[in-house]
């Protein structure tokens, strides 16, 4: 048969063997996840940094006696690692459950997720300022080197004896949750808490273990890919957005989906790099989208409803730091002489990132629903306006213009995939079909891959004004955020983004009042897109380059990372949001990696001490100043009474 095909059998076979593998270690991983989120409701965003310590755990034991000469210490190899590894994962996985996770049980979704990536960019970046890029090597135990000749393919047996060992972990696993005892008491602690703790069951610590017990498998199933793959900070970074796809797929939650779609994916991933190796980045992202569009809830997941967003918005209408007319004219009277106390370019990274930190906040703020992938829209943007300028020759507004259009169609499909869900589901979709977008920029020959399209002309606005000039460029991006910051302030405040708000603080409610909640909220989402776009195609021009950061995960990031900081469904927040965060970005640029670390670090403290962000808990702190002075200003009760009871009473006929 192979050969009618034209493909040989070792080729065949040996993708599928590595398909195998990773199918298996997509199993694992996504079965520690899927626990974490079915028993705690937690998108655990950290776990593939957690894989990346059971990874280098296994080659720190391997190297004790070098990492700490003079102690005496043996040399612990494979097997030790198997053992001592996931124990110690999971002891720093219940350390974090019990100092952080904990604090985020009883908040909507997204701050579980945010906090998450925080951690896990703080983990990453410490790792990658010790070891860099570079990977480390480990070496396949001593019995399990060599294979076995199959005839049409080598097996090695360390391959081997990771499929079967990962088999029985994930059989073992699904048995214990699904069919014991322990298993329904943790299921039961998650959906009735009070009637298990009238039980006598300490349910705290129940949640603690369990969470421990899915990092524990992360931190095994990074020993077992340690001999496969080099052990280096990026391992995880890389992996945990295929498992997410991979869980969302299974269905969120679903033990039994999370190792079937695991194992199914895996193989599919090494079919596809035997017949159309340059879809196979993408398939299981395409696989995910297809499943969505028939089975919103994953092939095994059941419909739940998921926590309303409400609570994320800290805008208070009342409030001058809401008031977007008087805003505007501050903005444009202070960009006028900006560029006269900064450097022009630093003011214009801040003026495009602020409109791209407003367009997200927009679909999160003013909507309730976490993106992950506005980097799509903001890239996508970027390259097609420098397509068109650099190679087309199109005239600078024009390729800015063609970079929206191409945003807004890519928002409105991203939007009609994506929108029937909500909490840590949308979140994922939005991630898993921008990795479509990055993947295709990688591949694609107009895009040049890593290169990116450079030399990007400025040309001249209108024919008339040269925009090689920095000034005269500066003041262009700083009509383009205007337009874009009035937009906003007019969406908001008009009657389309009260029923936005309405949708966000109680969709049922407005759903019952006849609005067609899917339908503004997929209009929210393109326009979103759109002014995204406008912020990534006017800085391609900016920096003169569109490269493949603008679409990676930490584009994203970042718009999240402004929004949050200067307040989640604030006016004035994003903007200011993106001064702090570009200016911390540009004060610590000499620290080099541990500026992730920085960055992640401020995701984590946001979520715990700062929910409202900068604006937001001005605006608390000057409405409850406001609410003192008042209630100052009223006489107290005793006077009022008796001032009442002074004044003189008409006689009774």
């Amino acid at each position: 048969m192979t050969e009618l095909i034209g493909i040989s059998p070792t080729l065949l076979f040996g993708q599928l063997l590595i398909g195998l593998i990773n199918g298996v270690f997509y199993a694992m991983m996504s079965l520690g996840v899927a626990i974490i989120f079915g028993m705690l409701r937690i998108g655990n965003f950290v776990h593939g940094a957690q894989y990346m310590l059971g990874a280098f755990g296994a080659w720190y034991l391997l190297h004790l006696p070098d990492l700490f000469p003079g102690l005496g210490l043996p040399s612990l190899n494979y097997w030790w690692a198997l053992i001592i590894v996931p124990l110690g994962v999971g002891l720093i996985g219940a350390a974090t459950e019990r100092v952080f996770i904990r604090r985020v049980y009883n908040l909507e979704h997204a701050y579980g997720l945010l906090l998450t990536v925080g951690l896990a960019m703080v983990i990453e970046g410490i790792f990658n300022v010790f070891y860099g890029a570079a990977g480390q090597q480990y070496g396949v135990p001593e019995a399990l080197r060599g294979g076995v000749n199959l005839g049409f393919m080598f097996m090695p047996l360390y391959r081997l004896w990771v499929i079967v060992a990962a088999l029985a972990v994930c059989i073992a696993t699904w048995y214990v949750i699904e069919r014991t005892k322990l298993g329904s008491f943790l299921r039961a602690a998650t959906e009735n808490p009070e009637l298990v703790r009238a039980f006598g069951i300490n349910v705290p610590r129940m949640l603690m273990l369990t969470y421990a017990f899915g990092v524990g498998l992360a931190g095994l199933a990074g020993v077992m890919a340690a001999p496969i793959y080099q052990v280096s900070p990026q391992m995880g970074q890389s992996i945990i957005i295929t498992i997410f796809a991979v869980v969302v797929i299974g269905g969120m939650g679903s033990i039994f989906g999370a190792i079937f779609t695991g194992l199914m994916l895996g193989m599919i991933e090494g079919l596809t790099k035997v017949f159309y190796p340059e879809a196979s980045t993408t398939v299981i992202f395409v696989i995910m989208a297809i499943v969505l569009v028939f089975r919103p809830a994953g092939l095994f997941g059941k419909e739940t409803v998921g926590h309303h967003s409400a609570d994320i918005s800290a805008g208070r209408p009342g409030s001058f730091l809401e008031n977007g007319r008087l805003w505007l004219a501050v903005f444009a009277a202070s960009g006028l002489v900006l560029p006269f106390l900064v450097y022009p370019v630093f003011a214009m990274k801040i003026l495009c990132l602020a409109l791209f930190a407003c367009a997200y906040n927009l679909i999160f703020g003013y909507v309730g629903l976490l993106a992950f992938g506005h980097a799509a829209f903001f890239g996508a943007s970027a390259y097609v306006a420098a397509h068109t300028a650099a190679v087309w020759g199109y005239p600078t507004e024009l390729a800015i213009l063609c970079g929206v259009a191409a945003a807004t169609v890519l928002g409105a499909v991203f939007g009609w995939l994506a929108i029937r869900r909500q909490g840590l589901y949308f979140a994922m979709i939005t991630l898993a079909l921008a990795q479509i977008v990055y993947f295709y920029a990688v591949q694609a020959s107009w895009t040049h891959g890593e290169d990116g399209i450079q030399s990007v002309p400025r040309g001249t606005l209108f024919g008339v004004i040269d925009l090689n000039n920095t000034f005269n460029m500066y003041y262009f991006v700083l009509a383009i955020f205007l337009v874009g910051f009035a937009l906003i302030y007019r969406i908001i405040r008009s009657p389309y983004g009260q029923v936005l708000k309405s949708i966000r603080e109680n969709e049922q409610r407005a759903i019952s009042l006849g609005y067609s909640t899917d339908r503004f909220k997929l209009i929210a989402f393109t326009l979103s897109a759109m002014l995204a776009g406008l912020a990534g195609g006017t800085k391609a021009f900016v920096f003169q380059i569109a490269s493949l950061s603008d679409l990676f995960f930490m584009t994203s990031a970042d718009a999240l990372l402004m929004t949050l900081i200067g307040g989640v469904g604030t006016l004035l927040g994003p903007v200011v949001g993106a001064v702090i965060v570009v200016t911390m970005q540009k004060e610590l640029a000499t620290l080099g990696a541990w500026v992730i670390v920085v960055q992640g670090a401020a995701f984590v403290l946001c979520v715990l001490f700062l929910r409202k962000g900068v604006v937001g808990t001005l605006e608390d702190y000057l409405a409850t100043r406001e609410e003192r002075r008042k209630q100052a200003a009223r006489p107290p009760d005793g006077i009022a009474t008796a001032k009442a009871l002074a004044e003189p009473t008409e006689p009774s006929s």
